[in-house]
């Protein structure tokens, strides 16, 4: 089975998500594509994995949980007790089966684009902050995090773990060990960057 086309994707993602969803994975695919130039990756790669990303993420529980019991990926206790994580793992096995993607870069990147993890690679990195800098985003110092990742792909990934593990502390939301890993990982690359940093 040959790669999906781009068109082939958005057709499908037009009749089978809400139009608010539609958009984000247009605009997610935009904003990775722009850090894939920003920061040598493969463009096309990152553009096709931002379209992916959210594929499943209106099916219903039932039809998540069935893919996520197919899927080669580990699923943590708290991944599982999470439902709103489950259309990631979901997704990335919904890709291989409908689409025959192999390509493990694209199935990674839509797998950990929601709770990332420690040692994401360059198209883990810009699916994961793609979804978090998407045009349609409003919510508050969206800016910020915007400015920031589009200077600094690393220096983003920082800032944006920080405020995860922030927010998750302050709604007593359990937080999966792989978001742990990224930001202890972010935070001692920033440390070494910039020692000197209060």
């Amino acid at each position: 089975m040959t790669e999906p086309s781009a068109e082939e994707i958005i057709s499908y993602l037009k009749e089978n998500l809400s139009e608010k969803r539609f958009i984000h994975s247009l605009n997610v695919a935009k904003a990775a594509k722009k850090l894939a130039e920003l920061n040598g990756a493969d463009s096309h790669k990152c553009y096709i994995a931002g379209l992916l990303h959210d594929i499943c993420k209106e099916l219903s529980p039932e039809e998540q949980l069935a893919l996520i019991e197919r899927s080669k990926f580990e699923i943590s206790p708290v991944e599982r007790s999470a439902k709103k994580t489950h259309h990631a793992i979901a997704g990335a096995q919904f890709i291989a089966e409908k689409y025959g993607i192999e390509d493990e870069d694209i199935l990674s990147a839509v797998r950990w684009h929601t709770v990332g993890k420690g040692g994401m690679n360059i198209y883990e990195q810009i699916i994961f902050m793609a979804d978090i800098i998407s045009d349609e985003r409003s919510y508050k110092n969206v800016e910020f995090y915007r400015e920031t990742t589009y200077r600094d792909l690393l220096r983003g990934l920082y800032e944006t773990f920080k405020w995860m593990i922030e927010e998750n502390l302050e709604k007593r939301r359990l937080i999966p060990q792989s978001t742990f890993d990224a930001y202890n990982e972010y935070t001692a690359i920033e440390i070494e960057r910039f020692p000197d940093k209060n």
